[in-house]
């Protein structure tokens, strides 16, 4: 969506509205803890994101590497950065290239500052001197699919003070087709508002966002204010300079300035805010909070489907998921994108001979085996395991292997039965409440147009024991309303279902609209979603070291245990899915048992490294020398 659009559709309603700005780190770690920060500002609810533009090199790649993520698999609309500076026509249209692929459809366009090496700018040979000339060859190489941006300066450039000279380049800018301004941050209201006045006397009527720039610290905020030459007014110095060495007082007083600064603007006609994040998100959502401009229980953020949307090009039609990825939206998307029938206005056909592969970025466990040691410990039993899973439901840690974010509300109403199955051994990787008919404006529940009604069937997703697995398909056959799908990592597909086509678990009706049905169950996405499920426990074990009681647990689970899924078609009956597993529990939950270690080497009964399908948790695997091998683990 273009933001001009955007803006506009913001005019028209009068509801204000806000778009947020990151830079690229400069470490891997930095990258990956930045687009953990993305996600989660996602439910801060910003128009769009802008992604700024390093001269050249590394820095450039991963500007538009994060273009990619965050279109793709965060499903938000993102405005990259496009500089003159070390950019010749080539890379330029590389650039382009590789946007529009990516589904990005607004670029703000900068001549740059100067190399780091170099004091004045100078362009690149066969390059574009000014940003008028990028604009230009944007425009006439792409016509109107990308909304162009400009910068604007209410207080002159590091390079030019003179503002009837930049109100010309601004003019020039726009007469090669820009149809949005963003500021340079400032601070100084009155001279912002003076300054939109200029502009339209030069008859420039295209929107302008101003840039805001939240307080994290004294020392950033006037370190940027320096750097910037901006205008900090004598009031808001006489509130921070008392507190400044207090970075909890900083941030309280700075919300106060900062909101106050946006009532201003807003006040003058402008509709949106542009914040420069700083990649940090603190500061930002105390301003957003100051302003009541955060989404809330009883103000949510509106979402059009049940789980976020690619806006990937040629994704952003896709109107049907399977529910085994609504906890890994990355991972589902990335492995999607090769199909050589999708898209198709639906989900598309599972058939693909693409389906499942699991060599696509974002499919393994993430984080260091370090880190992931730290955050879920070094469990010895099963009743590690099934504490850890508590500890999740309760939030009390903030991921799984299998679940890359919190528990959100929607599991309030089943979070006891949750704990309940948990503190039994099994193991829930996967679920959703019934909902029966709330309106599409629901807090929790709803999505869709306004004036509809949404509808779900409880679904559980677990990890259950080999012994206990026979006994929960006699309840399950035992029960007409009950279907399922399970399977071990190495066997063969076990259901009730009589069909192989699509079962919807989630569906909403609308006025003036086909009923919709956006999360479905099928049997040929649950056997891609195993092999995903299997390996991220693989990688989770391979987080230990070789022959370690936790290494052995996991393994021996991941080789034994049944991925199972589980339907109520009867939405009228909540809590059915849970009545299945009464007095059902792992047997000697956490009593140490005798286990094999894997072996390397030559095949052990047609097996390699590791336990085969089918072995109890007590046999011994054959070493070299012919002795059995094994440890003293708890499973």
């Amino acid at each position: 969506m273009h933001i001009r659009e955007m803006l506009s559709d913001a005019e028209r309603t009068g509801h204000p509205s806000f778009s947020f700005e990151y830079f690229p780190p400069k470490t891997a770690q930095g990258v990956q803890n930045l687009y953990d920060r993305m996600e989660r500002m996602y439910d801060f609810g910003p128009k769009f994101i802008d992604i700024t533009w390093g001269a050249g090199g590394r820095i450039a790649e991963l500007t538009l590497d994060m273009v990619v993520q965050a279109q793709a698999y965060f499903g938000l609309e993102t405005c990259m950065h496009l500089t003159c500076t070390d950019m010749g026509e080539e890379k330029v249209n590389d650039a382009l290239r590789k946007a529009y692929k990516a589904g990005c459809t607004n670029i703000l366009a900068l001549r740059g500052d100067p190399p780091r090496e170099k004091e004045k700018w100078v362009a690149t040979e066969d390059g574009f001197r000014y940003a008028r000339d990028l604009v230009a060859h944007i425009r006439k190489v792409y016509g109107n699919h990308f909304d162009i941006g400009v910068a604007g300066y209410p207080e002159g450039c590091d390079d030019n003070k003179d503002e009837d000279l930049l109100l010309d380049h601004l003019k020039e800018k726009v007469d090669m087709g820009a149809t949005f301004i963003v500021t340079q941050m400032f601070y100084d209201a009155d001279n912002f508002i003076r300054w939109v006045g200029k502009v339209r006397e030069r008859g420039i009527t295209i929107p302008i966002v101003p840039g805001i720039m939240p307080i994290a610290t004294y020392a950033s905020f006037i370190r940027r204010a320096n750097h910037m030459n901006c205008k900090v007014p004598e009031k808001w110095m006489t509130a921070l300079e008392p507190v400044k060495n207090d970075d909890s007082a900083v941030r309280e007083v700075g919300k106060v300035l900062v909101a106050e600064l946006c009532r201003k603007i807003m006040a003058a006609g402008i509709v949106h805010l542009h914040f420069y994040t700083m990649n940090l998100a603190q500061a930002t959502r105390m301003v957003l909070e100051e302003l009541d401009w955060m989404p809330t229980t009883t103000r949510p953020r509106k979402q059009a489907l049940p789980w976020k949307q690619s806006l990937a090009l040629g994704r952003r039609e896709e109107d049907v998921r399977p529910i085994f990825w609504r906890n890994r939206n990355k991972s589902y998307v990335s492995r999607t994108q090769e199909w050589d029938e999708f898209p198709n206005g639906r989900w598309g056909d599972s058939r693909s001979p693409a389906f499942g592969e699991l060599d696509a970025y974002g499919v393994g466990l993430t984080g260091t085996n370090e880190s992931n040691r730290k955050r879920w410990g070094e469990p010895k039993s099963v009743r590690d395991i099934a504490t850890l899973f508590v500890r999740y439901i309760e939030q009390d840690i903030p991921s799984l292997p299998w679940s890359e974010a919190p528990l959100t509300a929607e599991s309030d109403s089943i979070k006891d039965d949750l704990i309940k199955l948990n503190q039994r051994g099994l193991l829930t990787i996967n679920s959703q409440p019934a909902v029966n008919g709330v309106k599409s404006t629901h807090p929790v529940h709803g999505w869709g147009p306004a004036n509809g009604y949404v509808y779900q069937k409880s679904y559980l997703e677990l990890l259950v024991a080999p012994e206990l697995f026979p006994e929960v398909v006699r309840r399950i056959d035992a029960h007409p309303d009950l279907s399922y799908y399970a399977v071990t990592q190495s066997g063969k597909l076990t259901t009730n279902t009589p069909f192989e086509g699509p079962n919807a678990v989630t569906w909403g009706v609308f006025p003036g609209k086909e009923i919709v049905q956006p999360t479905i169950v099928e049997s040929i996405s649950f056997l891609a979603w195993k092999d995903e499920a299997y390996r991220l426990g693989m990688d989770w074990a391979h987080c230990h070291d070789a022959n370690s009681p936790s290494r052995v647990l996991i393994e021996t689970m991941m080789n034994q245990w049944y991925l199972v899924n589980i339907v109520n078609n009867d939405f009228h009956q909540p809590r059915t899915i849970f009545e299945l597993f009464d007095g059902l529990a792992v047997k000697d939950i956490g009593v140490p048992v005798t286990v094999p270690l894997p072996i390397s080497g030559p095949q052990v009964n047609g097996q390699t490294n590791g336990i085969h399908e089918g072995a109890s948790t007590s046999i011994g695997a054959a070493s070299r020398d012919g002795a059995a091998a094994t440890v003293t683990a708890c499973v």
